[in-house]
């Protein structure tokens, strides 16, 4: 195995650069763009109905018959997220009050969710065990694999790269529970009235977008992972 290069202060890999960094950059960069590109479109665009966020939120969540979800404005841009602890709704500023199809869009997705919970998702509950592995499994297993490429023993490396596959297991259970509350949310925005048939796109669009920025967690975890198995010599058998 060639001589390790150490990645942040110190000096960075040839290769790693050309496996990890740049496609990572392209990656997670071009998805960010985009959601933060159609957010600001679709935000220019009131809805119809002239509903905001939250009260698109609440609706979805009447209509699924949940009445112990609270709703809360949160700080930070594009900080929406659901709570099962709490049970809990936060939807930033801008789509809490916005009455916009980005705003409605990204409250009854996270209703979506406040649904999957009180519905009993297998993946929603899945995930959410899940989160204090990933945490250790993010923090343990990238310094596992890193002493262990530093000593270069490659049984360290598998092991550390055992404990780091916790976080891509989570971010690949997170897909499904992300797709499945977008799924939701189009279809109760539009049943609901919310939104108009001609609004349906921006409101794809919107959520699509949101989307991809999981997809491309999951693709650039994987890329760090096979980088430190192939530097490590356990995906060839070169020294």
């Amino acid at each position: 195995m060639s001589s390790l290069a150490l990645m942040g202060f110190f000096f960075i890999d040839p290769v790693y650069v050309v496996m990890v960094l740049i496609p990572g950059l392209v990656i997670a960069g071009g998805a960010s763009l985009l959601v933060k590109s159609r957010f600001a479109k679709y935000s220019r665009r009131m809805t119809r109905s002239g509903m905001t966020g939250a009260q698109a939120a609440q609706i979805v969540m009447d209509r699924a018959g949940i009445s112990d979800v609270t709703i809360e404005q949160s700080r930070g841009f594009l900080s929406d997220h659901y709570d099962p602890r709490t049970k809990t709704l936060r939807l930033s500023h801008e789509n809490y009050v916005g009455r916009s199809v980005a705003a409605v869009s990204v409250a009854a997705h996270e209703a979506g969710h406040a649904i999957q919970h009180a519905k009993g998702y297998a993946p929603l509950s899945l995930r959410s065990s899940l989160v204090p592995l990933a945490g250790f499994g993010s923090n343990i297993g990238y310094f596992v694999m890193l002493i262990g490429l530093i000593m270069q023993v490659s049984g360290v490396v598998l092991i550390g790269a055992g404990l780091f596959s916790l976080v891509l297991l989570f971010q690949v259970v997170t897909l499904p529970v992300e797709f499945d509350a977008s799924s939701r949310a189009k279809v109760e925005l539009e049943n609901a009235g919310i939104i108009a048939l001609d609004e349906r796109e921006g409101v794809s669009k919107v959520l699509n977008a949101a989307a991809l920025t999981y997809v491309a967690a999951v693709v650039n975890t994987l890329l760090l992972l096979l980088y430190f198995l192939m530097r490590s010599g356990l995906l060839n058998s070169d020294d």
